[in-house]
């Protein structure tokens, strides 16, 4: 049974029995406690928490998902994927045990034939909560199973909650016995791979507090209405249903392995090590293509830097195959091919996708050829040092800034004859995962906090009024003050106040959210933020200017006009400047972000190379002229699929509801899905005047612009300096950039000019010092301090002249001088010194010690330096000391 049909068996199982389907959400989650959609739930938790009213009693999906805690197990395991997809189905205060159980032994034993999946139902076990006797009895009438095939386990593996005071229950799983060839008797409370999990139900039955850890907290009482989430691992049921040894092994990842096999010119189930490298291969190719299906791109943090890492390590996987070259033109391929069936979206975006993917290996390869080098430095160092050993930290820098994986590393290491300190490196990266973790508890806690809009939000969605009104006649619906509700926020406090009605934007779909007042009978609020914390609810974070404003009192919305204009402006010159990159460059330049507020605008686009200054400007001309031509920009609510079909651009991983918001300036030539804030007609845009464009990743670029007014002022700002120095220049402004040439180049003949008096100064200085050498122990000295100097290549190229001066004598150099402001010091030692036992290293780290600072270095040259010029004597005194005398 193919991956795609076992999905939709689900899909068409649920719907016949009164089921919503609800289409898979984004891997890009809207919980700002989390990167991605981790788990099926994850998209309901509003409903399920209570937040949000659940639109439907019943509801099923399959949702794509992202996990990478557990990566390095990928390709090692049956089960462990990075990419995965959940099928669920949830009750919300409808139906609870008994209907979950029962719905899903219907659909794991109903024939093939008949619809279902046709399980043996021998092959079956089941996990219960160990106090929950009223599932185990349901599951013994409903399936007739067996005691002993009905487990009873504990907290830490059948009890379900989020870690945070809210919603609990326990849970009751479903395994797949494989058979005594996969593992040891015993069931499922052995935890051996032989029993393969492939459903666990959630009983959400009670309110708990007081959490304290996975299975040590309080329950409070009952949840007055129950709920029911579900989830099965459609990629498990897969490989179980498709007669293979685990996930990998699929329809839907099989080719992409089968492809890194053939590039490779491995046979896979050859050998265990190439196994896993294949695995992996397959895994994070599926992973990443999904990943920038929704709109995710590789960059160094966030969820850019998990996509990026996945992609490095399947650069990495391939190179220990044995392939140095690029493949991800004929991985991804193959990927596309596997899953554009059952996400179509994937060969939609394939172009933009493929683009991404082939930059980025691009950049690594070459990140790997820097990486190598200081890799060599650094293994020609240790051995130099008579070591054996590479630094943890060396092999920490080549990870955590060039992104090598420490597997690479090692094999680089190996190949060299050197092991690596993996102790110290482990220690790092615990360090660094340490501070992740913290990191993350510490956005946990935002999600915890959503739970205090559920009651403004039960009260309906805030109407927006913001697309034709400025002010608006609203209600105080609630307040919160320090994150807790409040009945009235004072003069002096700032608060969260939620209203039934806004004219206020609030931040979303890259633009920032309106400036503004809210005002009512006897007080006033000034608006510094408009976010929308939970869907359908907007809330604005105000400072009350005067009174004291209370919960259920009139109040009117007032938005900035002058802020709201130039806001205005700016999203609709995003639209044209996205127009003009597409007009200019072709549909490749599509956009994948942007940010405006009154006055300015960025976009970020698909495109691999910096833009000439030619190419800006004709895309700057383009847009301006757009706002020449005074296109009227319409706007209209349509079905998403109609939308799709006028030609609306759906921007790469953003989301969008059944209903979308189409916005047209000059009809078809742009034509976006859009929710914000727009002129009426392109002439109201003003200027657009481009200001900067810059990369942003491989293959992503990002163009600046100003708007309106401020485009206007800069262009006046400029024509400002040009006069002032066509004036100073004494020249025409056509001139001005030969006469700068012309300057430029006069004062580099200068510059070259002072460096050579300098350097025959300097020369000039080292006999005088030569002759000032002393005999100390064993040695000939010249410690001296030699007064203001350039730089600090000038008192090392001071000392070592001075040495060679002295010829082949046993002689050391010790100067100290003054370089911007602060005293430095230099040692420098011949070989016959050395051999008597003077060490440069040592000598500076005296003198920098009587400086106030710090030093060292080789024994041949070394440097120090401090902050305190009037220690310059007890420095020299130092350095007699260290030498001997």
């Amino acid at each position: 049974m193919q991956t795609a049909e076992i999905r939709q068996r689900w899909l068409d199982f649920f719907a016949a029995r009164g089921h919503t389907v609800v289409p898979s959400a984004s891997l890009v989650s809207d919980d700002p406690s989390l990167l991605f959609t981790v788990a099926g739930m994850v998209p309901f938790v509003p409903y399920l928490t209570g937040v949000v009213p659940a639109p439907y009693d019943r509801a099923t999906s399959v949702q794509k998902c992202i996990r990478t805690n557990d990566i390095e197990e990928v390709g090692k395991t049956p089960r462990h994927g990075t990419f995965f997809q959940m099928n669920g189905n949830f009750s919300f205060g409808d139906y609870f045990k008994e209907g979950a159980i029962s719905f899903a032994w219907d659909l794991l034993t109903t024939s093939e034939a008949d619809g279902g999946y046709g399980f043996d139902p021998e092959d079956l076990w089941v996990t219960v909560y160990e106090d929950d006797d009223e599932a185990r009895e349901i599951w013994k009438r409903v399936a007739g199973l067996p005691d002993d095939r009905i487990q009873g386990l504990g907290k830490d593996t059948n009890y379900w909650h989020t870690g945070q005071p809210g919603p609990a229950g326990p849970c009751s799983e479903i395994f797949f016995d494989r058979g005594p060839e996969y593992g040891i008797d015993g069931g499922p409370a052995t935890d051996d791979d032989r029993y393969v999990e492939i459903w666990n139900l959630v009983f959400m039955q009670y309110l708990i507090a007081d959490v304290k850890s996975k299975t040590d907290f309080t329950i409070v009482r009952e949840l007055p209405k129950k709920n029911i989430d579900t989830g099965m691992g459609l990629e498990r049921v897969a490989f179980i249903k498709q007669g293979v040894d685990n996930m990998y092994e699929i329809d839907q990842v099989r080719p992409v392995l089968d492809r890194a096999a053939e590039l490779s010119g491995r046979r896979y189930g050859a050998d265990h090590d190439d196994d896993v490298r294949m695995r992996v291969i397959a895994d994070h190719i599926r992973s990443s293509l999904m990943l920038m299906s929704d709109g995710v791109t590789p960059s160094n943090e966030g969820r850019g830097y998990i996509l990026r890492r996945l992609l490095r390590r399947s650069i990495r996987a391939m190179r220990l195959l044995g392939v140095e070259g690029p493949t991800f033109h004929d991985l991804f391929a193959a990927s596309r091919d596997a899953m554009k069936t059952a996400y179509p979206e994937v060969a939609a975006n394939y172009a933009q996708i493929e683009q991404l993917a082939v930059g980025e290996e691009a950049a690594f390869l070459r990140t790997l050829s820097a990486g190598t080098s200081i890799l060599d430095t650094a293994v020609a160092k240790t051995k130099q040092s008579g070591s054996d050993r590479l630094a943890g930290d060396t092999a920490f820098l080549l990870h955590d800034t060039y992104g090598f994986p420490i597997e690479l590393t090692l094999e680089m290491a190996d190949e060299a004859g050197l092991a690596v300190d993996r102790k110290a490196f482990d220690t790092l990266m615990s360090d660094q995962r340490s501070r992740a973790k913290a990191d993350a508890k510490s956005k946990k806690k935002v999600l915890a906090d959503l739970s205090v809009y559920s009651e403004f939000r039960a009260k309906g969605e805030t109407v927006f009024t913001g697309y034709t009104d400025l002010t608006t006649a609203s209600t105080v619906l609630g307040i919160l003050v320090d994150g807790r509700p409040a009945q009235r926020a004072i003069a002096g406090q700032t608060a969260e106040v939620i209203l039934a009605e806004t004219s206020l934007y609030a931040e979303s779909g890259g633009q920032a959210p309106d400036q503004g007042r809210i005002v009512g009978d006897g007080f006033e609020l000034d608006v510094l933020d408009v976010q929308k914390p939970v869907k359908g609810l907007i809330s604005h974070t105000v400072t009350v200017t005067s009174g004291e404003v209370g919960v259920g009192v009139p109040a009117t919305t007032l938005v900035d006009e002058d802020y709201r204009r130039g806001a205005t402006q700016a999203h609709s010159g995003t639209h044209l400047v996205h127009a003009a990159l597409r007009e200019v460059l072709g549909p490749r330049a599509h956009q994948s972000g942007s940010f405006n507020k009154a006055g300015y605008l960025r976009l970020d686009y698909g495109w691999n190379q910096a833009l000439s200054a030619e190419t800006r400007s004709e895309i700057e001309d383009v847009a301006n002229g757009a706002v020449r031509e005074n296109f009227e920009v319409v706007t209209r609510e349509l079905p998403i699929d109609e939308a799709k079909a006028l030609g609306a651009m759906a921007l790469f991983g953003e989301k969008y509801g059944d209903i979308v918001r189409v916005v047209d300036i000059g009809g078809p030539w742009s034509r976006e899905l859009c929710a914000g804030t727009h002129v009426a007609r392109s002439a109201e845009v003003g200027m657009i005047n481009i200001i900067g464009e810059s990369s942003v990743g491989a293959s992503n670029r990002r163009v600046e612009s100003l708007v309106g007014q401020d485009a206007f002022r800069r262009f006046a700002a400029e024509r400002t300096l040009v006069q002032e120095l066509t004036s100073t220049l004494k020249t025409r402004p056509e001139s001005l950039v030969d006469r700068v040439g012309e300057l430029i180049t006069s004062l580099k003949a200068a510059e070259k000019k002072i460096q050579a008096y300098e350097a025959r100064a300097l020369s000039d200085r080292v006999p005088e010092l030569a002759a000032k050498a002393e005999r100390l122990d064993d040695v000939v000295a010249v410690v001296e301090s030699v007064g203001r100097l350039g730089s600090g290549d000038e008192l090392r190229s001071l000392a070592t002249a001075v040495r060679a001066r002295l010829g082949d004598a046993a002689s050391v150099v010790a100067l100290v001088g003054e370089v911007e402001g602060k005293p430095l010091a230099i040692a420098a030692t011949s070989p016959a010194a050395r051999d008597a036992g003077a060490n440069a290293g040592a000598l500076a780290k005296a003198m920098a010690g009587a400086l106030g600072g710090g030093g060292g270095g080789k024994p041949d040259l070394a440097q120090g330096g401090g902050n305190d010029l009037a220690a310059i004597p007890a420095a020299l005194a130092a350095a007699r000391s260290a030498i001997g005398g």
